[in-house]
């Protein structure tokens, strides 16, 4: 990490260790001098415009009581109210949230969202916890943040190992505190609840949109394209079944709970069946087992990382054997494996670009909920389409104008964006 960053380091972050927000810093650094004189105000993105660590004590079913930490960053408003979605994590830290809500401003910005960027997270492991006691620690969390969210003001949604459940709990709560039912506090809800169709598949469609954008750009043909995978949820899980439906084969899987391979092509729906089943891809009757050295060395098309931060590295990056990553998961390449990948020619499709799908439906869900009038999943899913498509559009002219990586020229576009709207803003008082 460059000393330039560290300089900019909370004193509550360890200089030496500073996790994933030392990795964004590092990525504002890349982009300064391609941000002309919009560059005076780069400071404002490198400290977050708010964070709030709360308590959760919460009584177990035994009757026992334990002690949760958790975070809100609203990293930056100018925009727009914050948005981004809240994690349920037993590794979860400052740092990371921090990191995640600045990416959030990024990837709203890329493409063209009239939002900020915030995150949340709770440290815990949900596997260890009740149901009743998942709601309990949900519902505390959403009322110790309730002075700092709301409609026009910041609106969470659901991220790792929270679901549209969760966000029900959440909108309760928020209406049970202000005397008054708002739909919009929260996106990602249940459809009887005002949340929107597509909504559930959206980032793994948006990372389909953006892969196929950047095949077309490469010149590489989809039909028998190889697609490798990490991650089959919901984001790799929907990404693998649109590139299978348009004649790619998905020949490699990785979650936590193995790692598997067919060159042949994997079913996407059987395997999707049998995670459902078995909470993984491990033991996957129609695939071999292979390891995670030899997952990540699969030849392939395209990779598609749609699991946590920090998943490419420079210890595997080497050995990576793809043409295009396409990043369904925020932050899993780090900035060491960006330059060995952009040194072996491998094109990337950063995070804030290529799962952004997810939080624009999530866009479309909060103005539905605004105007009290729904769509059709066809009318949400041709909207996310034309939106992700013309901001692939966007990124890649601006990436060949100034012969920069597909990550540095998303980062050029959103932070003119944020800037010049800091500029036109001026500061208060």
């Amino acid at each position: 990490m460059s000393q330039q960053s560290t300089q900019h380091l909370p004193s509550y972050l360890d200089e030496n260790n500073p996790g994933p927000w030392g990795i964004f810093l590092e990525q504002v650094d890349r982009v300064t001098p391609y941000l002309g004189e919009l560059s005076k105000w780069v400071d404002t993105l490198k400290r977050p415009e708010r964070i709030l660590m709360v308590d959760i004590p919460v009584r177990r079913d035994d009757g026992s009581v334990v002690h949760i930490e958790g975070y809100r960053v609203q990293h930056n408003l100018i925009l727009g109210p914050g948005k981004g979605g809240v994690r349920y994590h037993q590794d979860v830290t400052l740092s990371e949230v921090m990191a995640l809500s600045a990416w959030m401003s990024v990837k709203n910005a890329v493409v063209g969202l009239p939002y900020g960027g915030a995150k949340g997270g709770l440290r815990f492991d949900p596997r260890n916890f009740s149901q009743t006691e998942i709601e309990r620690i949900t519902r505390r969390y959403i009322s110790e943040i309730s002075p700092i969210i709301g409609t026009d003001k910041d609106i969470p949604g659901p991220d790792v190992n929270t679901n549209a459940k969760t966000m029900a709990w959440m909108m309760d709560t928020y209406a049970m505190k202000n005397g008054a039912t708002a739909p919009g506090i929260v996106t990602g809800k249940p459809i009887s609840l005002g949340g929107s169709l597509g909504r559930v598949e959206a980032t793994g469609r948006g990372v389909f949109i953006t892969g196929m954008a950047a095949a077309k750009d490469a010149g590489i043909a989809i039909e028998g394209a190889r697609i490798s995978i990490q991650g089959f949820g919901n984001v790799g899980g929907t990404a693998g079944r649109l590139f299978a439906e348009v004649g790619a084969k998905v020949v490699a899987v990785q979650d936590h709970t193995g790692n598997i391979h067919n060159s042949q092509g994997i079913d996407t729906a059987a395997l999707t069946d049998y995670v459902q089943k078995h909470g993984g891809v491990g033991g996957f009757p129609g695939a071999e087992a292979i390891s995670a050295d030899a997952f990540w060395a699969v030849e392939n098309e395209i990779l598609i990382p749609a699991a946590l931060e920090g998943q490419i590295h420079k210890g595997n990056a080497p050995s990576i054997n793809s043409k295009i990553i396409v990043e369904g998961a925020n932050g899993p390449t780090t900035p060491e494996a960006d330059d060995i990948l952009s040194q072996k020619g491998i094109i990337i499709v950063p995070d804030v670009l290529a799962n952004a799908g997810g939080v624009t439906v999530s866009y479309f869900e909060w103005v539905q909920n605004s105007s009290s009038f729904y769509w059709t999943v066809e009318e949400v899913n041709a909207r996310l389409e034309k939106i992700m498509s013309t901001a692939y559009e966007n990124v890649s002219n601006t990436a060949k104008q100034h012969q920069v990586t597909l990550r540095t020229a998303a980062f050029i576009t959103a932070c003119t964006r944020i800037l010049e709207a800091r500029e036109l803003r001026g500061l208060f008082p």
